[in-house]
């Protein structure tokens, strides 16, 4: 142990070995040492030197440690100090990397504070992890015995068995990932770390889980059908939900890794009903000061996975499903009343506006209850005047009018009822000079000195009129009072105007989008942007100049909105034909310039990021130009417009006769089609018509074959009549002979009766056979049980008795039987003989009868016999099943004593190993004594042999025996 002295605690004299050494020194002992102490007092002393040493100690002692938890898994302590030594050498992670086991629980004193190391030792830190990962995870036992190990309840050993395995999906998640897939059990193993009491290995456990399910669809559906869901949220729920600590933020990542992209598992949560769950979650008091940094961060991720389960990218199906599960529980409405809360932070108001947009998008149910939500105010007011009131305002946080602009969009869309309510504002007929409108908020923001006002106000007035052509047609009323002393100017040429005034970028953006897609589809609206001297003019100019960067985006929205009013010209104003227009393209822009404008579009790097997804996200301002609904307008109508530019008036006419034609073909196939949908319709009736008379012939083929029917049973019982009662003017013969005839006609319905008596008696003949065979079987069954166990108590023998007895009883039945069956013979034939003679009949058939009644009471009598010996054989069915549970008894009890004898021996081997340990250490320690004694001999010193001391010591006991005597003499 003085090698271990000098690791772990005090000096010794001489050179001190240098860390390697004593690694490679400390890997030996590991290897060799036949004691369970000396290779815990080994391992101790690596995971000491891990951290500081961690190279050395990764590259010799992983194989040794790894070879630990192979063969000593049954002694926890030195399990746990190799967990502990592999993870200190894979984990990354410089905070997790402190010593978190018992030696952490004394208090430490205060140390200096360590600088962080730089990008570049963290680099190597980093590469030095997953270079040790892979080395651990080349052979897939490794991680087959992790998952082995983690079964242990030991704390010592399950704990640091759960962060060595998230160490390793740390650095190796996907080769990680796909062993524990494989495994058997595998992810339900880990799973079962939830259900820990110990609240350190249970929290540690939703880490693991969290980077198990990172990326990994088929790990999340497993975890997910594991009942993840269901104890993850009573976890939240136990933990006091948005007002729990880190745990929860746990649970809810993990939730967000289960959900995100995975329609199966968004599927199965709604299925579940576990979207009803998490209404209480936002349930907010009146009283909102004073909210925890952590409350904060559970609730922006609450809010988050309510957006995951709508989230635009999902199918549209799924999406719908659970915005009506929303919408059925309360959970819209619990976010409504938090988007209309006071004191609710910044950040948490700005997640909840574009949690509310996401939920009530698309879904009309939703759309109309968010329209109907008014703001806690004085007088009340629509919660989206509110919102546009935030949204048309300078001085609120950009994050917070993006996400109102956000819910205004997710509001109209594919909401023609929005669009029409909102377009309604505008108009003069519906304006209320005591209120604020979304109408004027929209043309406040519109015209404003703000440029983000101008064009937040210009995309949200869009979407009022996207894919609506009746508001479209509507907005072109709007007037509007620019000045005092003034005409009114409609909103369409305001718009130009402020266009043609140079204002800012952003602004000029907006308008351009907004006129865009205002005309598109809308020929009457071209024609009012075209009857405005000024508008093409302006366009032309703007699109011909050679301008810089900035401006390049403006002349491609030019050119696309010049190009949108030749596609959908209807040619009523003469001096703005589809062909003029093109004659000035080609004159002061040219084709191929126009189509390169046009192509700016596109280009621009901003265009792309916006196509990518509905919401507005951009990181400043000045970065805020595309709509995501425009960039859907321009992908369709780039192509249309390049292609109309090009037109030649040739081909425009040879297209305006083919759509001519095509029209006239279309017209006739409508009318083909109607005449077709009349013959169908006149065929159904005609069908219809021929089921009705079917089923009313099929009812009058009923009632004739009844009324047939009873017309012969009539007839029939007319030729019995005739027959009884005969005819009184016939001769004393003949009546004789119908009196003949009428007792033949009796006797014949005897002998039918007779007939059906004998095959009554034949069934109970056949019953009782089969009973008897069955009780033949169950005989023989109880004899060669009874004959099988010869450890049965001695009761079998009057059993064998009592069963030969009524075998005997059965043999005499089945004798009766038999003697029944001849006489039936017998009975059969005299009946047939009956038949065939008519003056004997009357008296065999009272024979006949009377055989009948003696054969019925002997069989009345066999049946009572019968039901005795299932009596009998029930009892002995009883005595039979308490002779098994006796057996059964005693094969317990063997088993038992088996089992015990199994310890004993193992007990014994285990004693005969120890005896075997210390006589080997006996030996030794004898070694060691006859060596001292020889060099103590060699440097002169007397010293005593074995036999010398022996013999002193038989003296000594033989002196205190004779003094012992004295004594008691």
């Amino acid at each position: 142990m003085n090698f271990f002295r000098g690791v772990m605690g005090g000096q010794a004299a001489g050179p001190q070995p240098s860390g390697a050494e004593t690694i490679q020194k400390l890997c030996d002992r590991v290897a060799s040492s036949t004691l369970l102490e000396d290779r815990r007092d080994a391992v101790r002393a690596l995971k000491s030197l891990s951290k500081k040493y961690r190279m050395e100690v990764g590259t010799q002692a992983m194989d040794h440690l790894i070879n630990i938890l192979q063969t000593d898994r049954s002694d926890s302590e030195i399990v746990g100090y190799a967990l502990d030594t592999l993870y200190n050498i894979i984990c990354n992670d410089e905070e997790e990397e402190q010593d978190e086991s018992e030696d952490a629980v004394t208090p430490k004193p205060k140390q200096k504070t360590v600088p962080l190391p730089d990008e570049n030792a963290q680099k190597q830190a980093d590469d030095l992890g997953a270079q040790f990962t892979e080395k651990f995870i080349e052979d897939p036992e490794h991680v087959t015995l992790l998952l082995t190990l983690l079964e242990e309840f030991d704390f010592h050993v399950r704990w640091p068995g759960v962060k060595l395995l998230t160490a390793l999906l740390k650095n190796q998640g996907p080769q990680v990932q796909g062993v524990i897939l494989v495994s058997p059990m595998g992810v339900s193993r880990l799973m079962d770390l939830l259900a820990d009491s110990r609240e350190i290995i249970r929290n540690d456990g939703l880490l693991l889980l969290q980077q198990l399910t990172k990326s990994n669809a088929a790990i999340q559906k497993i975890v997910a059908f594991e009942n993840a869901f269901e104890r993850l949220l009573d976890i939240i729920t136990d933990e006091g939900s948005s007002d729990g600590g880190i745990v929860v933020e746990d649970c809810l990542l993990l939730l967000l890794n289960l959900l995100k992209n995975n329609s199966s598992n968004q599927n199965f949560f709604k299925e579940g009903s576990y979207i009803q769950r998490m209404k209480p979650w936002f349930e907010v008091g009146d009283d909102n000061a004073g909210w925890s940094a952590q409350k904060v961060t559970n609730l922006h991720l609450m809010l988050q996975l309510v957006r995951v389960l709508v989230s635009p990218v999902n199918s549209p199906g799924a999406t719908a499903s659970c915005q009506r599960a929303m919408f059925t529980c309360g959970l819209l409405q619990q976010l409504c009343t938090i988007l209309m809360a006071t004191g609710v932070p910044a950040d948490i108001l700005t997640e909840t506006i574009n949690t509310v947009s996401e939920v009530i998008r698309g879904s009309q149910v939703n759309q109309d209850y968010f329209a109907s939500v008014n703001a806690p105010s004085n007088p009340p007011r629509p919660a989206i005047v509110v919102l546009l009131m935030s949204m048309v305002n300078e001085r609120q946080p950009f994050v917070l009018r993006c996400a109102v602009l956000y819910c205004f969009q997710c509001f109209l869309y594919k909401n023609q009822k929005g669009q029409g309510e909102i377009v309604a504002t505008l108009l003069p007929s519906t304006i209320d000079a005591n209120s604020i409108s979304a109408g004027q908020l929209l043309c406040g923001g519109l015209f404003s000195a703000d440029s983000l006002s101008n064009w937040c106000a210009a995309v949200a007035l869009a979407h009022a009129l996207q894919e609506n052509h009746t508001q479209k047609e509507q907005l072109l009323r709007v007037q509007l009072a620019t000045s005092l002393g003034k005409p009114p100017v409609s909103l369409l040429q305001q718009c130009t105007n402020i266009l043609s005034q140079g204002s800012k970028v952003q602004t000029r953006v907006g308008l351009l989008m907004l006129l865009c897609t205002w005309i598109s589809n809308c020929p009457i609206a071209v024609t009012h942007f075209l009857h405005n001297q000024e508008n093409v003019p302006f366009l032309t100019a703007q699109i011909s100049e050679n301008l810089g960067e900035d401006e390049r985006l403006v002349q491609g929205l030019c050119a696309l909105l010049l190009g949108i009013c030749i596609y959908y010209n209807d040619n009523s104003l003469e001096n703005y034909t589809k062909e003029k227009l093109k004659q000035l393209i080609e004159k002061r822009i040219g084709k191929e310039n126009f189509v390169e404008k046009l192509g700016f579009i596109t280009k621009h790097e901003l265009y792309s990021r916006a196509a990518q997804k509905p919401q507005p996200v951009f990181p400043s301002p000045e970065q805020m130009l595309f709509d995501h609904e425009f960039t859907k307008l321009v992908k369709d109508l780039e192509g249309m417009i390049t292609k109309a530019v090009h037109k030649s008036s040739e081909e425009e006419k040879k297209e305006e006769e083919v759509k001519k034609t095509l029209e006239q073909h279309d017209n006739i196939v409508t009318q083909y089609k109607e005449l077709i949908r009349e013959q169908d319709a006149e065929i159904q009736k005609l069908k219809e018509q021929v089921a009705s008379v079917s089923t009313q012939n099929e009812q009058l083929q009923t009632t004739i074959t009844q009324q047939v029917s009873q017309i012969q049973q009539h007839k029939d019982q007319y030729n019995i009549l005739k027959l009884k009662l005969g005819k009184d003017n016939q001769s004393q013969s003949s009546s004789q002979g119908d009196v003949s005839q009428v007792n033949g006609v009796q006797q014949t319905e005897e002998m039918t009766q007779l007939r059906d008596e004998v095959e009554e008696l034949r069934k109970q003949n056949a019953l009782l056979q089969t009973q008897l065979g069955d009780k033949d079987s169950l005989i023989n069954t109880l004899r060669s049980e009874a004959t099988l166990s010869p450890d049965a108590p001695s009761d079998n023998t009057e059993l064998l008795k009592e069963l030969e007895a009524l075998r005997s009883q059965v043999q005499a039945q089945s004798t009766e039987i038999s003697q029944l069956q001849t006489e039936r013979q017998e009975l059969l034939r005299r009946a047939e003989a009956t038949m065939a003679s008519d003056t004997v009949q009357s008296s065999d058939g009272s024979e006949d009868r009377a055989k009948v009644t003696e054969l019925e009471n002997r069989l009345a009598a066999q049946t009572s016999e019968t039901e005795r010996l299932k009596g009998e054989l029930k009892s002995l069915s009883e005595g039979r099943a308490d002779l098994e549970q006796q057996l059964a008894s005693a094969s317990s009890s063997v088993a038992i004593l088996q089992t015990e004898k199994s310890k004993l021996q193992t007990d014994l081997q285990e004693s005969k190993k120890e005896q075997d340990d210390l006589l080997m250490l006996l030996a030794d320690q004898d070694q060691k004594i006859h060596n001292l004694r020889q060099r103590l001999k060699d440097l002169g010193e007397t010293v005593e042999d074995e036999d010398d001391l022996d013999a002193r010591d038989q003296t000594d006991d033989d002196d205190e025996d004779e003094d012992e005597e004295d004594n008691e003499d």
